[in-house]
């Protein structure tokens, strides 16, 4: 009795690289309407925070604060 291995068995991965870099990139791109939107406005929420947060906590943020008849509040 003669026993084979399966062409298939001995290269399981054959070709999965080479196929995703043409296929998957295609398929990413037509999701791209779909997560593309959501992922700029929440980067530019993060980033707009992060810069308000950045004026709030500064000398000149404060001062700011103070003519528009805010209260400080020093830790």
């Amino acid at each position: 009795m003669h026993e084979a291995l399966s062409p298939y068995r001995l290269k399981p991965t054959k070709g999965m690289f080479s196929g995703y870099l043409i296929h998957g990139v295609r398929r990413i791109a037509a999701h791209v309407p779909y997560f593309g939107p959501p992922f700029a406005v929440g980067y530019f929420v993060y980033t707009w925070a992060k810069a308000k947060d950045h004026y709030n906590n500064s000398k000149a943020g404060h001062i700011a604060a103070m003519a528009a008849g805010g209260e400080h509040h020093g830790h």
